[in-house]
């Protein structure tokens, strides 16, 4: 399978030499410098993963990421100066599966796309659907989350998170397990992402996010599947 990469980005050299990166590396790529073509590119379909610039023209790319989770789940990597742990934080809040930090080497770059095409493609068997509390429904043939039949617009990372679970509906996940079966063995950031991960997954899947029924935390250990 050949996948398409859409590149959003308005420094033309950092653009060009990702996008020969990318390509001498067996992937299509897409380009643009604007937000809101990268929404409306993401709205026609075609595009396998987003490599996100922040500080965009016009639309930035946190409004767009925020567009774009709205109606795809396809996965984001934002590229990124923005240093803080708040930043980054943030930037995975709005829907990012992953970043990248300014300046980084094209190679790293590429093996983080491949990571991340990785683990969000990646999957062991389950059953077809798995109904949870609340009308919720895993759908692993669609690779969907449902909530009363509708689709709740799951990154590709939250999906992932959930089905982990679903597997093993009795069993509490320390962060570092999660963060390996979900993320990658070879994730090298902060076990803490995987709380980021739970808390958006919660607003979109439990009743009351703030007294979770779905992602149960156990104190000191993890998290678990509930009901």
């Amino acid at each position: 399978m050949t996948y398409t990469i859409l590149i959003v980005e308005d420094e033309k050299k950092i653009a060009e030499v990702v996008r020969d990166y990318l390509i001498k590396d067996g992937y299509q790529v897409e380009l643009t410098d604007r937000g809101e073509t990268a929404v409306e590119l993401v709205r026609r379909g075609g595009i396998d993963l987003i490599l996100l610039d922040l500080m965009l023209p016009g639309m930035s790319g946190e409004a767009a990421c925020k567009r774009i989770r709205g109606m795809s789940s396809v996965p984001i990597v934002m590229m990124t100066a923005k240093t803080s742990e708040a930043d980054r934080i943030a930037g995975l809040s709005i829907g990012a599966d992953d970043y990248i930090l300014k300046p980084f080497s094209p190679r790293e770059l590429v093996a983080r796309v491949k990571a991340v095409l990785r683990r969000t493609s990646e999957h062991e068997p389950l059953a077809d659907q798995v109904f949870l509390p609340s009308g919720v429904v895993l759908d692993d043939k669609a690779k969907q989350i449902f909530k009363k039949e509708t689709d709740v617009f799951a990154t590709p990372t939250e999906y992932k998170l959930l089905s982990v679970l679903a597997r093993h509906p009795r069993r509490t996940f320390s962060r570092t397990e999660l963060v390996e079966r979900v993320l990658g063995y070879d994730y090298e950031g902060d076990e803490r992402v995987i709380d980021t991960h739970i808390k958006n997954l919660r607003r979109k899947i439990e009743d009351d996010p703030k007294n979770p029924q779905i992602v149960v935390s156990v104190y000191g250990h993890g998290y678990r599947l509930g009901g």
